[in-house]
């Protein structure tokens, strides 16, 4: 404990003075306090690792105290109300730097990319959207939870901002029935921004992003879709990956799945480490039929996962509340 109380005085004291607070967080000193917990007594162990965490919820304070502070520092003051004249020479004192693509823009521009060369249509989502697209034509019940304003915005005329890109399925397969009939397949991804009634904390935001995808053919199957899956986080992280499903429950598949992958290397993982990536599943006959396509002539799979997700385990980033904060000491991390 004693070590630990040492290194939080020394880790803070060089998060006061960085220009990188950030990177202090990645410190060896810090990996090496989790290295000792299998050598300790048993009874020991709990107590220690309570002190670890404490420490890291500690540090990330203080860098996100620097990092406010080293933002602060770069703004020169304009009086918006004064002649041109008065603020000649503030204005000269301005530093001026070429923009970039902000890192969630830029991951799902290549998540599009995969999926458009994997023989997918392409479709922007709604900002806004009705209870029928939302819920309804997706075979939820009418007292399903996810209809409740705890959690789903509403206007005051009744609207949805979308809670998931979801609600593009039905105009989807709606416009694809032809291309059934005609002896063709739908394929398609819809993406955007989604919105929850959410607490938000660095796991959970309000506003986020979403990518889904909708195959039906004649004699689609399960196997397509874990195969399609594959190819796509392959393709993604660069690299053969092993991955496993279990059940689990959404009103417009059936049979649904959660999506594992086995952690890539490039993100430090290791044979039998397991990530969770999205729900997935054969779109259940009440949403083919809602859309006026016949469940017994035809059959298809969806899947829908966050970017925000495949982002933060990309590049190791700890926080979903970066996203959206505006921060430039964030963003100019993914200058390229």
């Amino acid at each position: 404990m004693t070590n630990i109380d040492e290194l939080r005085a020394d880790l803070l004291a060089r998060i006061t003075q960085s220009n990188d607070p950030r990177s202090i967080l990645k410190a060896d000193e810090i990996k090496q306090l989790y290295t000792v917990i299998p050598t300790l007594d048993p009874s020991e162990r709990g107590s220690y690792g309570k002190a670890v965490n404490a420490l890291k919820v500690v540090l990330e304070a203080a860098v996100v105290e620097r990092e406010s502070t080293l933002e602060d520092s770069t703004v020169v003051p304009l009086d918006v109300t004064a002649p041109w004249d008065v603020n000649a020479t503030a204005l000269q004192l301005l530093s001026t730097e070429q923009g970039t693509q902000h890192p969630l823009t830029r991951e799902l521009e290549n998540v599009i990319d995969i999926f458009t060369r994997m023989g997918f249509e392409a479709i922007e989502s709604r900002q806004i959207d009705d209870d029928h697209h939302m819920f309804g034509a997706l075979n939820f019940p009418e007292n399903h939870p996810a209809r409740d304003g705890y959690d789903t915005f509403r206007t005051e005329e009744g609207f949805i901002p979308p809670a998931h890109t979801s609600t593009m399925q039905h105009r989807i397969l709606k416009a694809g029935k032809a291309k059934l009939e005609a002896g063709g397949n739908i394929a398609a991804v819809s993406y955007g921004r989604v919105f929850r009634n959410e607490d938000v904390d660095a796991t959970h935001e309000h506003t986020f992003y979403q990518c889904e995808g909708i195959f039906v053919s004649s004699d689609a199957t399960l196997g397509q879709m874990l195969g399609t899956l594959r190819s796509f986080f392959e393709v993604y992280y660069g690299q053969k990956l092993k991955i496993k499903t279990q059940p689990a429950y959404f009103p417009f598949v059936e049979p649904g799945l959660e999506f594992a992958i086995e952690k890539p290397a490039a993100l430090g993982g290791k044979p039998g480490d397991w990530l969770e990536m999205l729900g997935c599943g054969m779109i259940h006959p009440n949403v083919l039929r809602a859309a006026d396509i016949d469940p017994e002539k035809y059959r298809g799979f969806a899947w829908g996962g966050g970017i925000e997700r495949l982002v933060m385990l990309k590049y190791g980033i700890e926080d979903l509340r970066h996203f959206e904060s505006g921060k430039l000491q964030f963003l100019r991390k993914f200058n390229s």
